[in-house]
């Protein structure tokens, strides 16, 4: 049995066309996946974002109710290295830069093999000491914090000096790359292909005959990287608009390569499929760009999912049941015959795959020291911290690395030692002071009808839904053993 993983960064379901019929994005090898494989329409994140994403596609529980995003723990299961010492080859390969910060400096050595492709938004690449030229811009990405210029702004920039042609762009050289080992061991049995690729993540850099293939008359200034509220003209909105759609078909171009491996050699017949997001990108709806600073609305909380199932072979049929982004690994361990570690919370999504099968009844999601979000399908709840409790809240970890930088020593200063939690295997860990990173607090509790509100434009006053929602969520807090401050923090206490 072998698997294969495609794996995109903020992709937005509503651009694509098995979403969304009416959207223009031209993305046809979207469309002859899903036709190939079932496609999920209630598919949720659960941590947020980026790298806390990714500890959960290794773990296969949940991040953000006891640490920000850092590296994998000592105490964490991972199921590429559960596969890896169970006999099955595991190869990632990526052009996420995160992963080579002090926040996600472990991951890559969980697998059997990994690759590295550089150049991607700010990575600190290439070594040039004067500041590059800069042409006049619509806007300078913030920090996500919202405060400050982005620290990737200068590098990425520079980066692109080297990044002209098609075949310079790393997501091209991540393919070629994924393609290169899929045509090597294309007749070996038992491993894993994780293609991991940057993209659409802003800024929105893209070879110009993608950009052709949307034509414009904009003579406005330059502007491919949106963060933060929407204070933009409407011209200028729809161009960074088109610089996304771009994007994605040039993601799209690069999808279809796998799938005419997957054609070629016949590799339907037992290969697992599944391409997917970390999360999703905002582009102007609610009148944000991007994530993080505003709650998580279903732009950047439900996503694309698809995954083709050589032993059921359903194709072309979509799913409604609530799956989330821990559900992949205890999937691909059960499709390797590889019992799942008990501390996994997510669930083996075959019978969801076959027949809709219902996993869950919720599903709980949010950024540390942001809000807690449920969803059942029906409504989404938003929970805020309480006014004046916003920075009730710590860090757990034995692994302390924010992250671009290691714990500063006055944060360790004042540590304490944290009896173990039910998922650290006996381990107890530093309980560390955090505060609020988002100030997303100030927007308060929000309740949609997503039947009735599917673009989540009217909250509404419901109290029995609330009530309801509320005690699914200290239910799904007390089943991730979530520490009492995060209850106190939300008014979830007496």
């Amino acid at each position: 049995m072998r698997t294969i993983i495609v794996f995109y960064d903020s992709l937005n379901k509503r651009f694509l066309p098995p979403y969304n019929p009416d959207c223009d994005t031209i993305a046809p090898n979207f469309e002859r996946l899903a036709q190939k494989a079932v496609t999920f329409d209630n598919s949720y994140v659960g941590s947020m974002p980026c790298i806390p994403a990714r500890r959960e596609l290794h773990t296969g529980r949940h991040n953000f109710l006891h640490r920000e995003w850092g590296p994998l723990e000592p105490f964490d299961d991972s199921m590429p290295e559960i596969l890896k010492k169970h006999g099955v080859y595991t190869h990632l390969i990526s052009d996420h830069l995160h992963y080579w910060e002090d926040g996600g400096c472990n991951f890559h050595a969980r697998y059997s093999s990994w690759e590295v492709v550089r150049g991607q938004e700010g990575d600190h690449w290439k070594a040039e000491i004067k500041d590059p030229q800069i042409p006049e811009v619509v806007f300078v990405p913030k920090k996500q914090t919202g405060e400050g210029v982005s620290g990737l702004w200068r590098y990425d920039w520079i980066n692109r000096k080297y990044i002209i042609e098609e075949k310079d762009f790393p997501q091209t050289q991540v393919f070629d790359r994924g393609c290169e080992f899929i045509e090597k061991n294309q007749d070996q049995d038992n491993w894993l292909l994780d293609i991991e690729t940057f993209d659409p993540h802003e800024p929105f850099y893209v070879p110009q005959e993608y950009l052709d293939l949307y034509p414009e008359d904009y003579d406005g200034k330059h502007f491919d990287w949106p963060r933060g509220q929407v204070d933009q003209s409407e011209a200028e909105v729809n161009h960074c608009r088109r610089q996304y759609k771009a994007l994605v078909s040039m993601c799209d171009k690069n999808l279809g390569r796998v799938l005419d491996m997957m054609d070629r050699y016949n590799m339907w017949e037992d290969t697992m499929l599944i391409v997917g997001t970390d999360h999703g990108f905002l582009l102007g709806e609610h009148g944000w760009w991007g994530k993080n600073q505003m709650p998580y609305y279903n732009e950047v909380a439900n996503n694309p999912l698809f995954i083709w199932d050589p032993r059921c072979k359903k194709q072309g049929e979509h799913r409604q049941s609530l799956v989330q982004l821990i559900d992949w690994a205890p999937t691909i361990l059960n499709f390797h015959g590889l019992e799942v570690p008990k501390d996994m919370q997510g669930y083996d999504l075959s019978k969801v795959i076959e027949k809709d099968e219902k996993v869950r009844d919720t599903a709980i999601y949010g950024v540390f020291s942001g809000h807690v979000n449920i969803t059942d399908g029906q409504y989404s709840y938003m929970r805020a911290a309480v006014k004046g409790r916003e920075n009730e809240v710590y860090n757990y970890t034995l692994v302390p690395q924010h992250m671009t930088e290691r714990f500063k020593v006055k944060e360790l200063q004042d540590v304490e030692l944290r009896e173990p939690f039910t998922f650290t295997k006996g381990c107890s860990v530093l309980k560390i002071k955090a505060k609020e990173n988002y100030k997303v607090s100030q927007f308060g509790n929000l309740l949609f009808d997503l039947k009735d509100d599917p673009e989540q434009l009217k909250p509404i006053r419901n109290a029995e839904a609330e009530k309801r929602l509320i005690a699914a969520m200290i239910a799904k807090m007390r089943e991730n053993d979530a520490p009492e401050e995060q209850f106190y923090r939300l008014g979830l206490t007496d």
